[in-house]
């Protein structure tokens, strides 16, 4: 199976089934020097992993990382760093019925017709248990992305099924189960969430990602385009089905006038752009938001045919996410983080050297209101879990 490594420089492959002994992977290109421990790198798997509220799967994983090569008395050296997560929680057997039967939405069906045998245990290597291995790899992202540009990544979830959730304040978002950074809409959402779960069916969301303190420069003109590799990463989670960048489908009514992002010497005027012009960043917020389909495996009875191609009717059951979304946000923010780190190094070995004689302009409007977050530091890396 083709299909595995994201990135150029910085290259991340993973491995692993859903059910089998283990998740894990390999990261790549990432520079000697960084200090690392496995701590670092458990504070996003720990807001990542299931079971950590009754609105999601209640399957227990502990997702302890292990970093089994590429650091060194706590540094990294440079040479490929394998992490590894044990699956400690595997329950098969609620995966016996569907051998034969290929579920609604769910890559089954496509799965077994490219391959010709697939795992059936919670989806094998289609499953969005593989995320946990992005999130473990984008921790040696950030970390390096902060202490070399002081880029903070952060993300919350901006709608559920049809509550909008707009943003209010950072210091929201470790504060709930569902990442808002609303708190005036998270008791609306536990009482959706508590209905829908009764009801045994599921729902979509959107989640938004921002990158600050994106230097401008990365990216190219054409087929490295920041937004375009960061597009392909957002919808390489699993249940994504849109990418919006700044503005996204709302340009669609805006006229240039007002869609256009005006310069002044002190700054830009507005960040319709999402923080990226003609595939490079320009030193303002980076934003993304995702779109996340209603999760495929719900108790509802749906219709569906068998290896053979008889009809059949599907009920789903076992241990999911009503709406995977809720768990979304790190996985985001991963994304955002290991593209971003493979263009810095991108930009590094090409264009370091590069100076100019006009001044970088402040990214000074922003998007989502900073004024809550705590000072960066090397140590704390600023990101979420620190607020």
């Amino acid at each position: 199976m083709a299909g595995n490594t994201l990135g150029r420089v910085f290259t991340v492959t993973s491995f692993g089934e859903s059910h089998g002994p283990a998740i894990g992977c390999v990261v790549d290109g990432c520079p000697p020097g960084l200090a690392l421990t496995a701590e670092d790198i458990q504070q996003d798997l720990d807001r990542r992993k299931p079971g950590t509220s009754r609105h999601v799967t209640q399957r227990q994983e502990s997702d302890r990382v292990e970093i089994l090569s590429g650091v060194f008395e706590g540094i990294t050296t440079g040479t490929p760093i394998a992490l590894l997560i044990r699956n400690e929680d595997q329950r098969s057997r609620d995966y016996g019925a569907l051998i034969d039967t290929f579920r609604p939405g769910h890559a089954d069906y496509t799965y077994w017709q490219k391959y010709g045998i697939r795992d059936h245990r919670g989806g094998g290597r289609s499953s969005a248990r593989e995320t946990a291995v992005r999130v473990a790899a984008a921790a040696i992202a950030r970390k390096w992305l902060h202490e070399k540009y002081g880029v903070i990544i952060r993300g919350y979830l901006s709608q559920l099924g049809p509550i909008e959730a707009p943003f209010q304040s950072w210091d929201t978002v470790n504060k709930n189960p569902f990442f808002s950074a609303n708190a005036e809409v998270v008791g609306q959402l536990e009482s959706f969430m508590d209905e829908l779960r009764k009801a045994g069916d599921s729902v979509g969301a959107k989640v938004t990602t921002v990158a600050e303190h994106v230097p401008v420069g990365w990216g190219a003109p054409v087929y490295a385009k920041l937004d375009a590799d960061l597009a392909g990463a957002m919808m390489s989670i699993n249940a994504v089905k849109a990418v919006e960048i700044g503005a996204g489908f709302a340009s669609v009514a805006q006229r240039g006038s007002e869609h256009g992002d005006e310069l002044t010497p002190e700054g830009f005027v507005t960040n319709h752009a999402g923080g990226i012009l003609g595939g490079i960043s320009t030193g303002q917020e980076v934003v993304v938001t995702i779109a996340i389909k209603p999760t495929s495996s719900i108790r509802v009875p749906r219709r569906s045919i068998d290896k053979a191609g008889k009809p059949q009717s599907v009920e789903t059951h076992g241990r999911h996410d009503p709406c995977v979304g809720i768990r979304a946000t790190p996985i985001a923010e991963a994304m955002m983080a290991l593209v971003l780190m493979d263009h810095a190094l991108l930009h590094r070995a090409q264009n370091a050297d590069v100076k100019t004689s006009t001044p970088k302009i402040a990214g000074s409007i922003r998007t989502h209101d900073s004024s809550a977050s705590p000072t960066a530091s090397s140590k704390t890396n600023a990101r979420p879990t620190d607020l």
